[in-house]
C-alpha cells in the first residue's frame, strides 16, 4: 500500500509539473550546448509563465522609486552583450579559459564544500542533464569563486546594466551549468542576473515569506516535488530569464534558479 500511494503521488506531481511548465514550444536551439536543448528535461522544467514584470529601460530614477527596494524585475534593452556572448560561446571558452582553475561549490543553500578543478574538466563532465534523485551536496556548480587577475580579460567585455543603488559597489560572478541544475532557496544583498547562453528559472520570495524547502535537495526536486501542491498565497515570483534580459532582485529576497538549459550567465552584486 505505502509503495502504490507513492507512485500515485510521484505520477500526480509529475503531472502537474508537466502541466504547469507547457510544452517547451519556445524551445530554440542554443549555440552553447545544441545537443541538449529541447530535451525532455528542459520541456518539463520549462514553463511560460512569469509574473514579475518585464520594462524596457526604465530610467535610473524609475529604477529607485518602482523597483530597486520595493520589488524584481526583468530589465530589457539596457546594455548590448553581443560581443560578451560570442566570446562565452563553448568552443570559445573552452579555446580561451579551459585550462584555468575553477573553485566549485556544492548546489545546496548552506554550501561549504570545495572543489577545484580545470574550466575544461568541469565542462566535460558537468554537462549531463542533472539526475532527479542526486542531491545537493552532491551535486558540483560553477557560479563565482574566481581569480579576478586571471578572468580580468574576459570579465573587462561585460557591459553591466546601467543602474546603481547609492552606497554600493558592484561585484561579477560567472557562472557555467548544466541543464537541471540550480541553487536551492537562499538570500543576500541586491544584484542583477543575466543570461548569456541557455535559459534559467527564477523562483523569488519577500524575506518575510520563508519557503518551505529542503535545504539540501536541489532545485530540481523542489520543482519536481512541491512546486506543484503550492497554495496561491504560497507561490512565488517567477519567470524563464533568456540572452539579453536582466533580472533584478533586491536585498535579501529568497531565491532559488533552475538552468532550464546548459547555460552560461553572470550577476553583478551590489555590497
Amino acid at each position: 500500500m505505502l509503495l502504490l500511494t507513492s507512485a500515485i503521488t510521484f505520477l500526480l506531481c509529475s503531472f502537474l509539473v508537466v502541466a504547469y511548465a507547457g510544452d517547451g514550444s519556445d524551445c530554440m536551439v542554443s549555440t552553447f550546448s545544441p545537443s541538449q536543448t529541447c530535451s525532455s528535461l528542459s520541456k518539463t522544467i520549462n514553463s511560460d509563465f512569469c509574473n514579475i514584470e518585464r520594462r524596457e529601460r526604465p530610467s535610473q530614477s524609475e529604477f529607485l522609486h518602482e523597483y530597486a527596494f520595493r520589488i524584481p524585475v526583468i530589465l530589457t534593452g539596457v546594455s548590448d552583450n553581443t560581443h560578451f556572448q560570442s566570446l562565452c560561446e563553448k568552443d570559445r571558452l573552452l579555446e580561451d579559459h579551459g585550462n584555468k582553475t575553477v573553485t566549485l561549490s556544492t548546489a545546496n543553500t548552506y554550501s561549504y564544500d570545495k572543489v577545484r578543478m580545470s574550466l575544461r574538466d568541469y565542462m566535460k563532465h558537468s554537462f549531463d542533464p542533472q539526475p532527479v534523485d542526486k542531491s545537493g551536496p552532491d551535486t558540483l556548480y560553477f557560479f563565482g569563486n574566481h581569480n579576478f587577475s586571471e578572468w580580468d580579460s574576459l570579465f573587462e567585455h561585460y557591459v553591466q546594466p546601467p543602474y546603481y543603488l547609492p552606497h554600493k559597489t558592484a561585484a561579477l560572478s560567472f557562472g557555467v551549468a548544466g541543464e537541471g541544475t540550480g541553487v536551492p532557496f537562499h538570500f543576500h544583498g541586491p544584484g542583477f542576473s543575466e543570461v548569456i547562453h541557455g535559459k534559467k528559472r527564477w523562483f523569488l520570495m519577500p524575506y518575510e515569506n520563508r519557503p518551505v524547502f529542503d535545504p539540501n535537495k536541489t532545485t530540481l526536486k523542489w520543482v519536481l516535488e512541491h512546486y506543484a501542491m503550492l497554495k496561491e498565497g504560497d507561490k512565488p515570483y517567477e519567470c524563464v530569464i533568456k540572452p539579453g534580459e536582466v533580472l533584478y532582485f533586491p536585498d535579501k529576497w529568497w531565491h532559488a534558479t533552475l538552468n532550464v538549459e546548459p547555460s552560461v550567465f553572470i550577476s553583478t552584486f551590489l555590497g
